[in-house]
């Protein structure tokens, strides 16, 4: 009998010890692979926090949507846990839901933790997306605007900086103590805010449409910059414009098997502080002939004809508000949000300011688009080098951002999808999406050899999206959340910016589009 007993006590401490031994090592191997998940999206996101976005960015500035969107999926474990290395796009509001335990219960204080960024961090980003390469057009713009082209870089900056302002104060709500309480997390949950209940994903909708042209158009411009660039550097070889098109495209191609953007993004950063050097070295140059700066050139009557279009080359270079949204939510303090706006935006009028109007008294009625082109060839060629390094190393961000979005619009929505998923059980791409990234690929090089002008086409993304983005929808959106609350001169500010935006879009709209139509004429007949 005292044998019986003994052997089922030791039965059940066995059982009692193997069970204790299983939940420990399920916890600890959950523990690391969530660390090791962790680590990876850490890693990921400081590398996109050190890249130009233009250009999100540019214009876009997809760069906190995507490191907002990696952290969530970070945190998974399981079979339904994302991948390290895997990218989304905050778009429609919705995300991965926050890893729990299985029995509803809280989270692991481990997976709570979440990298924040501070407002010199938040700074970089939007520095990065307003003073990008782009600033490269605004001597132009002076030369068909003069002091009024200088007078719309300050007022861009002003109404871009309070139009930021006020799409983040649509983000929150009062609670029944007063508090604000942010209830949204994306520029498409306060669009579909504003027109539900009756059409609540319209909105959504319209921010998504212009958010792809905005990106696709950007890709545009960094292959047609390519190629101007690489003409001018070498006007002797027998190379035409649209055969450095052709080359750089080339070059470009395996954007379409990119899976994450985590190799490029560590040369970005190289590529933003090579442009800011670039920049002085132009100011640099400009400096030196100071005795000759030309300021009887710079006129106070516009050329009305051109003019329009150098208002949404203006517009275009201070485009940050689709990612401001998510860059304030991963802010370790959002309160420091209005100060670090203030500075981003006073810093990039001065310089884009004086780095306009320098290099326009330089060379006055011979500046051309590209301001570098004026340069002398043996510096053009140099620093032209570094802009188109830097202009292929950027065109992945936005390319991969704008298939993003056609992927989840169209072939990732489950039953509500126009098209089968881009991917197979494994992960691998499929045909059909890899058909998707390279057509997107040939429709930037399209653009680029049929219609080879940086201003037009930066006129045209300017006034079509940059001013639907900055000026109508942030002051629209504003007036029909928050009305009630808003003092008579808000009301005033939003209506006047309301207005004026969609003066300058129409005006800017049309008259792009004359001279691409006109481009594009004049190259098909060639």
């Amino acid at each position: 009998m005292a044998t019986l007993i003994r052997s089922k006590l030791s039965n059940k401490l066995t059982n009692a010890a193997t069970a204790v031994s299983n939940k420990s090592q399920a916890k600890v191997s959950g523990m690391f692979a969530r660390m090791g998940f962790q680590a990876a999206t850490d890693e990921e996101a400081l590398g996109f926090a050190a890249c130009d976005d233009l250009d999100y960015d540019h214009r876009q500035g997809m760069q906190m949507d995507i490191l907002t969107s990696d952290e969530m999926g970070g945190e998974g474990s399981g079979d339904g846990g994302a991948q390290e290395g895997d990218s989304h796009y905050q778009r429609d509001g919705t995300g991965p839901p926050h890893s729990a335990s299985k029995d509803g219960g809280p989270t692991n204080e481990l997976t709570e933790v979440r990298p924040k960024i501070t407002a010199w961090e938040a700074g970089w980003n939007v520095t990065n997306a307003i003073q990008g390469m782009f600033v490269l057009g605004l001597p132009y713009a002076i030369l068909h605007g003069g002091y009024l082209g200088l007078f719309l870089i300050i007022f861009a900056a002003v109404v871009c900086c309070y139009t930021g302002k006020i799409l983040i104060a649509c983000l929150y709500e009062e609670d029944e103590d007063g508090q604000l309480v942010r209830v949204r997390d994306s520029y498409v949950d306060i669009a579909n805010a504003c027109c539900a209940p009756r059409f609540p994903s319209l909105g959504g909708h319209v921010v998504n449409v212009a958010q792809i042209i905005e990106l696709v158009m950007t890709c545009i411009l960094y292959v047609v910059v390519s190629g101007n660039l690489m003409y001018n550097s070498f006007p002797n070889m027998p190379i035409s414009q649209k055969s450095w098109a052709i080359i750089a495209t080339a070059a470009l191609l395996p954007c379409a098997f990119l899976k994450n953007l985590k190799a490029v993004s560590k040369f970005s950063l190289l590529c933003t502080l090579a442009h800011f050097v670039i920049n002085i070295l132009v100011i640099a140059y400009c400096l030196s002939r100071a005795r000759d700066w030309a300021w009887d050139k710079v006129k106070f009557y516009i050329d009305v004809k051109k003019f329009p279009i150098s208002i949404g080359i203006i517009v275009f270079s201070y485009t940050s508000q689709i990612f401001l949204p998510s860059l304030e939510g991963n802010m370790q303090k959002p309160s420091e949000f209005h100060c670090m706006m203030n500075w981003t935006h006073i810093a990039a009028c001065i310089l884009k300011g004086l780095f306009a109007l320098v290099a326009y008294l330089t060379w006055a009625d011979e500046t051309k688009e590209v301001i570098t082109d004026n340069l002398p060839p043996t510096i053009r060629a140099v620093v032209n080098l570094f802009l188109v390094s830097k202009a292929l190393l950027s065109y992945p961000l936005p390319f991969f951002a704008a298939v993003e979005v056609l992927e989840k619009t169209f072939f990732n929505e489950g039953a509500r999808a126009y098209f089968p998923d881009c991917y197979g059980g494994d992960g691998r791409l499929k045909s059909w999406g890899l058909t998707l990234r390279c057509s997107l690929v040939v429709f930037t090089l399209l653009m680029a050899i049929y219609v080879p002008h940086f201003a037009l086409l930066m006129g045209l993304t300017g006034s079509l999206t940059g001013a639907g983005l900055c000026f109508l929808l942030p002051s629209l959106f504003h007036l029909k959340l928050l009305w009630r609350k808003l003092l008579w001169h808000q009301v005033f500010f939003d209506v006047a910016i309301f207005v004026i935006g969609g003066i300058c879009s129409i005006s800017g709209f049309i008259h792009s589009m004359e001279g691409l139509i006109e481009a594009f004429k004049y190259n098909i007949e060639e």
